[in-house]
């Protein structure tokens, strides 16, 4: 495992003794407010000496274990999911070590409120539950000073950043700079689910405006409030952001977060080929959905060749799900009906899945195709009805009601099982007890730390489908997606297959099997408290308010 706690700053040994410590920049109560460095009740009675910390907090030193206790006492008098998140947020602003410890000791039970669904909310609530900045905001205005902002980021080898334009924030709409706490979250989820240290994780938000009429007249919205930059300007932006990325964190993968349809497709194909960048919602959902559809047919018997499927939605998930099942015979309907050649107008992504055939409803192709696996990434609660449920073929039909959050989900899992006679497999997107969630973070934080191991220079789409193979043979007996608790493990098995794929391509350099294993162990930083030490030139807040009244 990764030891230093901080990439970039001096971890020291000693020779002789064999100690191993931590030289932080600062001291005194002045640690208190830098999460990265922040141990809280579990610095030693000898580090609050050396650190000018004796009689500035409570004297009895409290075990990481106990902290963790206490937090989740806490955490559970929250009365709400949006009071749960949080509590949550609070702990990560105030010692990120012991959040990322809470966070992967307790991962199913805290993922649905510092991901999806609770995260969908806080991103509405964004102006009004806001207490402490984290990540970098860009605003179209930013364009010519891209390099001097991400040089405010104090950690300098950043390798994931996560950046949304909160066009398209799970199944709620424009939310606009709200956006940021779905880039937040999903960064966190990189450290927690794969062990990418926490200094290398960035999150940003591209401030683009809103055209959400409740936001732009809200006096609590923290974005400029302004409607959307579309067009030269708001293109201008993004590519400053990647020739910023290249120049100041040359190593960094960028994952493309909530952009909607007009510009996430547009952006994935600009950007593919030119830097190592991938867009979740296309290839991270279309992973997640092809490993979850193997799993179920390898309980079937069927081959992916063979299947008729219905996918429910044309935007930017519906799309990356029929690129990653490509070979299947597929059927892609929007609000406007089956996707067909006649259409007047048709996108190039809509192009490459237009059927030659009469069109039609979504109700009327389910009953004419008989389908064996039906996909809904719609936000449309209830669009799965029992006669079109009833009308799938196979022996067990596979159905992947995946619209977030919960509130929006095409059907229940409750009802596909009464509809098929508990034969139908379900997956959803959002979490339901007892049912399979077919969840992007069983991809993208291996994803990431396979092209952080390998450093790899591009995400090809070949990398995405072999992580998605690597999933589905991690299932057993009739599950569709293996266990949450295991995500760690999970991650570094799809990083060394994300990673192999990576040096087949010639986007990564080659190394063999045992090296590039022992390279996946060592970035997974695992959060525990270690010993530090003030460097020489460390400062306190008294040290800085002496200095400035000289």
């Amino acid at each position: 495992m990764r030891d230093e706690p901080v990439p970039g700053f001096h971890y020291r040994r000693d020779s002789a003794t064999g100690e191993e410590w931590l030289e932080v920049p600062i001291k005194g109560e002045l640690l208190n407010d830098f999460p990265m460095f922040n141990k809280g009740t579990g610095f030693t009675e000898a580090e609050r000496d050396e650190l000018g910390l004796t009689g500035v907090m409570p004297p009895r030193v409290v075990s990481m274990e106990l902290q963790a206790e206490r937090v989740l006492l806490n955490f559970h008098r929250q009365a709400t999911d949006i009071d749960r998140y949080l509590s949550l947020m609070a702990l990560l602003d105030r010692n990120e070590t012991l959040f990322y410890r809470v966070l992967i000791d307790h991962l199913e039970e805290l993922l649905p409120i510092v991901y999806t669904p609770t995260v969908g909310l806080a991103c509405q609530q964004f102006g009004r539950i806001y207490r402490r900045t984290r990540g970098i905001y860009l605003r179209p205005e930013d364009t010519h000073r891209i390099d001097e902002i991400l040089a405010n980021w104090p950690f300098p080898d950043v390798r994931v950043i996560v950046v949304t334009d909160g066009e398209r924030v799970l199944g709620l709409g424009d939310l606009g700079a709200g956006g940021m706490g779905i880039s937040i979250g999903k960064s966190s989820l990189y450290v927690a689910g794969a062990g990418i240290h926490p200094a290398r994780v960035l999150p940003i938000c591209l401030d683009v405006g809103t055209n959400n009429e409740n936001l732009l007249l809200d006096a609590l919205y923290l974005g400029k409030a302004r409607r959307r930059v579309r067009g030269p300007e708001y293109d201008a932006l993004v590519e400053a952001l990647f020739q910023g990325v290249a120049k100041r964190f040359p190593k960094a993968m960028v994952q493309f977060e909530d952009f909607g349809m007009g510009n996430a497709l547009r952006l994935l194909a600009r950007y593919q080929d030119r830097a190592c960048t991938f867009n979740d919602d296309v290839q991270g959902t279309g992973a997640v959905t092809l490993a979850g559809v193997l799993a179920g047919l390898r309980l079937t018997g069927g081959r992916l060749e063979d299947q008729r499927v219905v996918i429910a939605g044309a935007g930017s998930a519906g799309t990356g799900i029929a690129r990653m099942l490509k070979g299947a015979q597929i059927w892609m309907v929007d609000v406007d009906g089956l996707i067909t050649t006649s259409r007047a107008t048709l996108t190039p992504e809509q192009k490459q899945f237009a059927r030659d055939e009469p069109g039609g409803s979504l109700h009327d192709t389910v009953l004419r195709v008989k389908p064996t696996v039906m996909v809904g990434v719609t936000g449309k609660a209830g669009l799965f009805t029992k006669e079109m449920i009833q009308a799938m073929a196979g022996p067990r039909p596979i159905v992947f009601p995946l619209s977030n959050p919960t509130s929006m989900c095409e059907c229940t899992p409750d009802d596909v099982r009464a509809w098929t006679g508990g034969k139908g497999l379900v997956a959803t997107g959002s979490p339901f007890p007892g049912t399979a969630q077919c969840n992007n973070v069983y991809i993208f934080p291996g994803v990431g730390l396979g092209v952080v191991a390998a450093e790899a220079r591009r995400v090809t789409d070949r990398m995405m489908r072999a992580a998605a193979q690597r999933l589905a043979t991690l299932t057993q007996g009739e599950q569709l997606f293996p266990a949450m608790h295991e995500i760690r493990k999970i991650s570094a098995h799809i990083a060394f297959a994300v990673a192999k794929t990576a040096m087949e391509e010639r986007v990564a350099e080659p190394r063999d099997d045992d090296a590039l294993r022992a390279r996946i162990v060592e970035e997974m930083w695992e959060p525990r408290y270690i010993r530090y030490r003030p460097s020489p030139q460390a400062m306190s807040r008294e040290d800085l308010l002496r200095a400035a009244r000289r």
